[in-house]
C-alpha cells in the first residue's frame, strides 16, 4: 500500500494509479523508493488493530509519520449493522456444527462432550452480547 502526499495531507494511492497519472513516464520495475519520493509517493504500513471480521469492520481513520518518516495507516473498528453481524455469527456457527454432523449420525455413539459442543453452538445466538460478544465453545477432540 502507498500514500500520496499532497499539501501535507496523505491519501490512499496505488502504483497503478501513478502510471494512469502520469501516461508519458517510464517507470523502472521494481519501482525504488526514491522514485516514488520524487511524485511525493511512499510506501505505507497498515496498523491494523485486532477486531472480529464476523461482526465487525475496520475503517481507515488517519495517515501518519513516525520519527524515521514512514508512513502509517490507522483504523479504527466499527461494528457492522446489527442484522449482517447476527448473519454472519450464525453462518459461522452453522459451519461449526456442519463440520461435527458426521459425528451425530444414528450409528455412531456422539460423545457428552461433543453433545455438550453441538448444544453449545445451537445456544450462542441467545447469548446475551449476541451477536457482537459471542462466546465461542470450544470443540472438543474427537
Amino acid at each position: 500500500m502507498y500514500v500520496k502526499v499532497t499539501d501535507g495531507v496523505g491519501q490512499t494511492y496505488s502504483l497503478t494509479q501513478l502510471k494512469i497519472d502520469n501516461p508519458n513516464t517510464s517507470f523502472p520495475d521494481p519501482m525504488p523508493d526514491n522514485v516514488l519520493a520524487s511524485f511525493n509517493v511512499y510506501p505505507c504500513e497498515l496498523d491494523e488493530p485486532s477486531y472480529d471480521p464476523l461482526c465487525q469492520r475496520l475503517v481507515p481513520s488517519s495517515f501518519s509519520q513516525d520519527s524515521d518518516g514512514n508512513w502509517m495507516l490507522s483504523h479504527t473498528v466499527e461494528n457492522t449493522e446489527e442484522a449482517a453481524a447476527k448473519t454472519q455469527i450464525r453462518r459461522h456457527r452453522n459451519e461449526q456444527l456442519n463440520d461435527t454432523d458426521y459425528l451425530a449420525l444414528s450409528d455412531n455413539a456422539l460423545s457428552s462432550a461433543m453433545g455438550q459442543y453441538r448444544a453449545d453452538l445451537r445456544a450462542v445466538p441467545q447469548q446475551s452480547g449476541f451477536p457482537f460478544s459471542v462466546t465461542w465453545p470450544t470443540k472438543p477432540t474427537e
